[in-house]
């Protein structure tokens, strides 16, 4: 009795070990092999969204999420949420997939899975990138949304893969830049030219055309110093010195081409244009020669297949991105018109409170001391002190103060060479909106031309049956 009541004991404690050690539980009422609830929900949700079920996947996961806060499926449920967002595609699809990534940042901002969402953002943008002469809304979210991924989770091995589409968004930026830069310099507007070109290459040092930038820079400036040299109206000193701040601009701007990319085209040409200007000629070092062999190498052509359905495609191409170097993740402060201008106005002495001095010759042969000069919206003079009409005056103070009444005297001097290039104020005006410090001389001239020609465009009032004749 006692041998048979040990081996029933040794049963029934071997009987306990193996419930134990078995994973599934059993349910005593139907007496089948059943998982957890939440697991099951999970995994619907997941052969749905494989079947391409967005709706009812999501569902599912919705339900996941209510029922079972506490569930160990929670993190993975709100980021499959926003995968099925993802998927589905689409603009609202995408929008709201963005949301439901931000979300999940937001609640597990420590997860692995936090990086994956990130890039999924920025992926978003990217995908909606177009063409460097179009919208560029998406493609400056999606270099925001890439460095965020690069400087927020610097350890993931997902950081690669953001790099390498952040030097291609900034490839269509760069590219958009030098567009506007080469429109201002086509039209003559040298510093908002100057502006937008020394902008572009030093945000962008890894854009496949920064020597052809920086070679259109150089001719800006170069540019800039024949309409200085074609304006009678400035003494031959702030000339003089104008034109050598002019000349020392343009020779960095070239020399930058053979010291940072001496193995791109311009490099030849930038060396004739210093040659030119009697200015010393820099030479590389090895290191930067064998860095821009491989960005140089790193780059793609695209062939005459894909350049012919690329005219058609909304988005565009970056096949000549850069594949090495490390793109720019914190944006240098950029350069205004009205910058350039003064810098140049500065070395030419034409800083300061900006007044103009008006010197004035007195009856008797003497040279008066430089007064201000005077303004359209000042008081009227006391009668005292109002010259005489006989008095003459220099051609600064008949410049200042223009006589309108007869237009036809202006409008020669103005006519008189048509492909003149356009003084440094005027340029400036097309996009910094005349914020700039020059001379008070070429300001007034502009006025004295607008003055002409709005003098000019009056009609004379038609009597008798000539009212009757529209034209």
């Amino acid at each position: 009795m006692r041998r048979n009541s040990i081996v029933v004991l040794l049963a029934l404690l071997l009987a306990l070990t193996v419930a134990c050690t078995n994973k599934k539980s059993v349910n005593p009422l139907a007496n089948v092999g059943s998982k957890q609830p939440d697991k099951v929900l999970f995994d619907r949700a997941m052969d749905a969204m494989r079947h391409n079920r967005f709706d009812v996947s999501r569902m599912t996961l919705q339900t996941l999420i209510n029922t079972y806060p506490d569930s160990e499926f929670i993190a993975r449920s709100k980021l499959a949420v926003a995968d099925s967002w993802y998927a589905e595609g689409g603009t609202t699809a995408m929008q709201q997939a963005e949301i439901e990534y931000k979300d999940f940042r937001t609640f597990f901002p420590n997860m692995p899975e936090a990086a994956e969402a990130q890039l999924k953002v920025a992926n978003i943008h990217y995908q909606e990138m177009e063409k460097a002469d179009r919208d560029y809304t998406h493609a400056m979210r999606a270099e925001e949304e890439y460095r965020s991924l690069i400087l927020e989770y610097p350890d993931s091995k997902l950081v690669p893969q953001a790099k390498q589409r952040l030097r291609e968004v900034q490839e269509v930026l760069a590219q958009r830049e030098y567009n506007i830069g080469r429109f201002y310099y086509l039209r003559l507007a040298y510093p908002a030219a100057i502006a937008r070109l020394k902008t572009l290459v030093d945000r962008y040092p890894l854009y496949s055309g920064a020597d052809e930038a920086l070679y259109l820079l150089g001719q800006s400036y170069e540019g800039e110093i024949d309409v200085v040299r074609k304006n009678g109206r400035m003494n031959e000193v702030g000339k003089g010195k104008m034109i050598e701040q002019l000349t020392k601009e343009a020779s960095e701007a070239y020399g930058r081409i053979i010291k940072r990319y001496p193995a791109m085209d311009r490099a030849l040409d930038a060396k004739a244009r210093l040659e030119a200007l009697h200015q010393a000629v820099p030479r590389p070092t090895r290191a930067m020669l064998e860095q821009n062999k491989k960005e140089v190498a790193s780059r793609r052509e695209a062939g005459i297949m894909s350049s012919m359905l690329g005219n058609f495609e909304k988005h565009p191409d970056v096949a000549k991105a850069s594949h090495v170097g490390d793109p720019t993740m914190v944006d240098p402060v950029p350069t205004n018109p009205g910058d350039v201008v003064r810098r140049v106005a500065n070395a030419a002495g034409l800083g300061g409170d900006n007044k103009v001095g008006v010197e004035t010759i007195s009856a008797d042969g003497k040279v008066a001391p430089n007064q201000e000069a005077p303004r359209s919206d000042a008081p009227p003079a006391d009668a005292a002190t109002v010259p005489a009409p006989e008095q003459p005056a220099t051609a600064a103070a008949a410049e200042l103060k223009p006589n309108v009444a007869d237009p036809n005297e202006l409008k020669p001097n103005v006519e008189a060479d048509p492909s003149a290039l356009p003084p440094l104020q005027q340029s400036n005006q097309l996009e910094s909106g005349g914020g700039a410090t020059s001379a008070a001389s070429s300001s007034a001239g502009a006025k004295t031309e607008e003055l002409a020609d709005i003098s000019s465009s009056k009609k004379k009032k038609k009597k008798g049956l000539g009212k009757i004749n529209p034209f």
